[in-house]
């Protein structure tokens, strides 16, 4: 069994944590490892896994390689998608992958456990019974989704209506049973979803789902030519970069995009779902943060620096300064470097309608944080004005910047930990903690960290034009365009 792990998602309703450039499958956001980190630690322990397929956006794919060196995974392939086409493709690529490179043992037909990155599962002994069944089907031919048994009438989910059992699995328990599945239904209202639960044939649709690499693609090209096509196209196009897999960026714009469901699932005649109970969330909004954290004796659920004095069932997170509340309740504060955003927690789903507005006032806090992370580290905004802008630049442990020039802006380091080894022109020279350099217009210049520790500079940017976009690179070990 072959884990796919999509890890596209943008998670706008967990803004201003989550955004364009670091979404919410990267954060740590329901324990101390990312949401992406808890989605391949889950399963450890199935005997079963192999190696997982990562299908992330280009922009995401020093995050993924990263977050899975933490983990100490060293041979998971990672698929770089160009733009967003959903669900359907990036499985499709991942079947491709899996069915054509060298990763099966003797030529086997592998089955596939397609996952989001971002969900939480808190009873991971429940996960992998079900996944024990949910592999037996598959071997079967059947094409399966796991639907989440309601814990009420959610409006924020789609449902699944399940029908006749189905024979097979390793799963004795009737609760467990699979069955066929009727129709998937889109997020209903609350009288519908309340008639639903009512019923006892709906189920909570979880994006999850298990079947041969082979299966899926027959019925994606019965189901879905065009798509199948530009997909393999793109895959047989791709391009080996470092430990990636970029996919052609023309065959891949010209795939239709759409999910597993509506491509494949709603017109099969081999689709099953199997019932699961194991704490299941997806996390799609602050309010779901709240209910799954550890609350304290007023119903508190804090991260960070927080002080709360007569306030109760909020959700508190900072990320850095003291966050401090006085006779709230039913609150949503997160206080980010650049943004406080505060929210009642029954109006949390509206948070897409805030991102919608910034989006059309162009503002750059949907895209990007006051701390920028890149794949040698990060930076974070200290200040900035017409001309001049002063940043925190912290550069990991043998880690280096690209050598690279700048048409409009100057610039000013100051050591403030560690030590830097710095290329200014046709000097190269060490700096220490308190010493400084001056990089002027139009130099070739680079920074790196040769130490053992972490180096962090102090810099201070002055010109015309301040922009990201001013850097011209001529050497990046990173594989970034030049």
């Amino acid at each position: 069994m072959i884990p796919v792990i999509l890890s596209g998602g943008s998670g706008t309703r967990l803004w201003p944590v989550s955004r364009k450039t670091h979404p919410k499958q990267f954060w740590p956001l329901a324990s101390e490892a990312s949401m992406l980190q808890e989605t391949c630690k889950r399963l450890q322990g199935h005997d079963h896994a192999d190696a997982p397929i990562m299908v992330c956006n280009t922009d995401h794919r020093f995050f993924v390689a990263h977050q899975l060196e933490e983990l100490g995974i060293k041979n998971a392939s990672i698929i770089l998608e160009p733009m967003g086409r959903n669900t359907a493709p990036a499985t499709a690529i991942a079947a491709l992958h899996a069915l054509r490179s060298g990763t099966i043992k003797d030529g086997n037909d592998p089955i596939l456990l397609v996952l989001p990155a971002d969900h939480v599962i808190s009873d991971i002994p429940a996960f992998h019974r079900v996944l024990q069944q949910g592999e037996q089907l598959a071997e079967q031919g059947h094409l399966v989704t796991f639907g989440i048994v309601p814990r009420g009438a959610e409006t924020g989910y789609g449902y699944i209506q399940s029908g006749s059992s189905v024979a097979g699995g390793t799963v004795d328990d009737p609760a467990t049973a699979a069955m066929r599945i009727q129709r998937f239904v889109e997020k209903p209202d609350k009288a519908t979803a309340e008639s639903y639960i009512a019923s006892g044939d709906y189920l909570w649709n979880s994006g999850m789902f298990m079947f041969r690499a082979s299966r899926f693609l027959k019925e994606l090209e019965k189901f879905a030519p065009d798509m199948l096509k530009a997909a393999t196209e793109a895959y047989e196009k791709a391009d080996r970069d470092m430990d990636f897999i970029r996919l052609d960026r023309d065959a891949f714009e010209q795939c239709p995009g759409d999910s597993i469901d509506y491509a494949v699932m709603e017109h099969t005649q081999d689709g099953v779902v199997v019932p699961l109970d194991a704490g299941w969330n997806d996390v799609g909004s602050w309010s779901a943060l709240w209910e799954i954290g550890e609350k304290d004796d007023a119903g508190n659920v804090t991260m960070g620096d927080v002080l709360a004095l007569e306030s109760e069932n909020c959700y508190l997170r900072s990320d850095g300064r003291l966050l401090a509340t006085v006779g709230i309740d039913n609150l949503v504060v997160v206080d980010t470097p650049d943004v406080v955003m505060v929210a009642p927690l029954d109006q949390v789903q509206r948070v897409k309608e805030l991102v919608g507005q910034l989006s059309s006032d162009q503002r750059h806090e949907i895209d990007v944080h006051a701390r920028v992370h890149r794949p040698w580290g990060c930076y974070q905004g200290i200040d900035i004005d017409k001309r001049y802008q002063v940043k925190r630049i912290s550069v990991s442990p043998g880690a280096s910047l690209s050598l690279q020039m700048h048409h409009h802006r100057a610039e000013h380091w100051v050591v403030v930990n560690g030590t830097a080894k710095v290329t200014c022109g046709d000097k190269t020279f060490i700096l220490s903690e308190n010493e400084s350099t001056f990089i002027p217009v139009g130099t070739k210049h680079r920074l790196e960290n040769p130490g053992k520790i972490p180096l962090d500079i102090i810099e201070v940017q002055s010109g015309s034009y301040l922009g990201e976009d001013d850097i011209v690179r001529f050497e990046d070990v990173y594989g970034r365009e030049t």
